[in-house]
């Protein structure tokens, strides 16, 4: 199928029908050429990074929207206004590319209005731009809601945020220490023409250069290596997981911190539990591609009771439903998905968690909180709130005015991730 449709399908699915593109993506994928897999994603996280200027412009191009049955052509033109304005694609192909999307989507009659748009965001592209940028959701292609949040919580960081939001994420990779060193593994990549940089902090982590197929990566089938963000990655650093301890890895899935935890200590006792019965299906296929052994679990992590009838656990690792705000670069529709009341359901969520996990910890254990997210609310503010409600739990991380510690998107090129770590007595 032509590309264009298939990606205004995508973002259509994003945008009006509240469908994330993790989901909405890969079966889209399907409908095109092998060759062109790489080009519908490029054009769906770009429209979707930049959507207020792309908006702002169209706006600016048409008397009236599109609406109803014709929505789906509003995200056509977006897609061609997102070639022409920060893709390398020669202009007359990709204005004769989008313009035959119009046959696919069956409204062939509309051609003549996508032609006309987009020749004329041709014509007068300098002054367009200059206008969808003069106010700030088209300048920095954030909510409003979200914008506002991040200028109050790190006033003198947010532009950067802003920007590593817009970037695209690097590949990073987690070498499985039972089969080769990180050194040892980054040969067998040199001897594949694939480059590498080390991370500063993260132990099995190796950034390529750039990123490819899995399928070229050496030994990826027999477990040599695995796809994972260098920040989540330090998880395991902060959990330092023992040989033959109970360990639980709350909210698990896909598992990829399940499965760092055996890397480290095989003979550690493993459950991996999630509320997700589908997403568990990812734990057990990354489990057993690495020939790892894990108890994996469903179940509801704010009702324990319900699931496990086990001993207390030596150390747990929550990792907690968040809004996702720290990995934008990889997700950007987490901008035009979530709401501003979002944040606090979610902080509720996570408090009844952290109170339930805390029960089934022993004394003397070891709690790890983490999100992938940077909101104080979910992060710093919710352990604050936890230490002053638990009277036998203390902070090893960070200090009691600033529990925790906060990565911010596209440090050490990592992800946006909060850790603390809280050690019952």
């Amino acid at each position: 199928m032509n590309v264009r449709a298939v990606a205004a399908q995508v973002i259509y699915q994003v945008v009006d029908q509240g469908q994330s593109l993790s989901s909405a993506l890969p079966p889209a994928q399907q409908k095109v050429a092998p060759r062109d897999g790489a080009l519908l994603q490029e054009i769906c996280y770009g429209v979707l990074r930049w959507l207020p200027r792309l908006e702002a412009i169209t706006q600016s191009l048409m008397d009236k929207p599109l609406k109803g049955k014709q929505r789906v052509f509003h995200h056509l033109i977006l897609v061609g206004l997102y070639q022409l304005g920060f893709m390398r694609i020669p202009a007359h192909a990709a204005v004769a590319e989008t313009v035959d999307a119009t046959k696919v989507l069956k409204k062939p009659q509309l051609r003549g209005l996508i032609n006309a748009v987009l020749r004329n965001y041709q014509r007068n592209q300098e002054a367009l731009d200059i206008a969808a940028v003069s106010h700030d959701a088209g300048k920095y292609g954030h909510p409003g809601w979200l914008l506002k949040l991040l200028q109050n919580a790190y006033p003198d960081q947010w532009e950067s945020v802003v920007d590593a939001n817009h970037e695209k994420a690097p590949m990073w990779l987690r070498v499985n220490r039972s089969h080769h060193t990180r050194d040892s593994y980054r040969a067998l990549l040199d001897d594949a023409g694939i480059a590498t940089e080390l991370h500063p902090e993260a132990a099995d982590a190796l950034k390529l250069a750039a990123p490819c197929d899995v399928t070229a990566l050496p030994g990826f089938s027999d477990g040599w290596v695995s796809v994972q963000d260098a920040a989540a990655q330090l998880s395991v650093d902060y959990l330092q997981p023992q040989a033959n301890e109970l360990i639980l890895d709350c909210c698990a899935a896909p598992g990829g911190k399940t499965c760092h935890i055996l890397e480290h200590q095989p003979t550690a006792k493993v459950v991996a539990m999630d509320v997700d019965a589908t997403r568990l299906k990812r734990v057990e296929e990354n489990l057993s591609r690495l020939n790892l052994n894990a108890q994996v679990i469903c179940g509801d992590a704010r009702h324990p009771q319900d699931w496990w009838k086990g001993e207390q656990f030596d150390r747990i690792l929550l990792d907690a439903p968040c809004s996702a705000t720290g990995v934008i670069r990889r997700h950007p529709d987490i901008k035009w998905l979530r709401r501003a009341d979002d944040i606090a359901q979610l902080a509720s969520l996570q408090s009844e968690i952290m109170d339930a996990m805390w029960a089934q910890l022993k004394s003397g254990g070891t709690l790890v909180y983490a999100t992938c997210s940077i909101t104080p609310q979910e992060n710093g503010e919710q352990v604050k709130a936890f230490l002053a409600r638990t009277n036998d739990a203390s902070l090893e991380t960070g200090t009691l005015d600033a529990p925790g510690r906060q990565i911010l998107p596209g440090q050490d090129n990592m992800d946006g991730f909060y850790y603390a770590v809280l050690k019952k007595a």
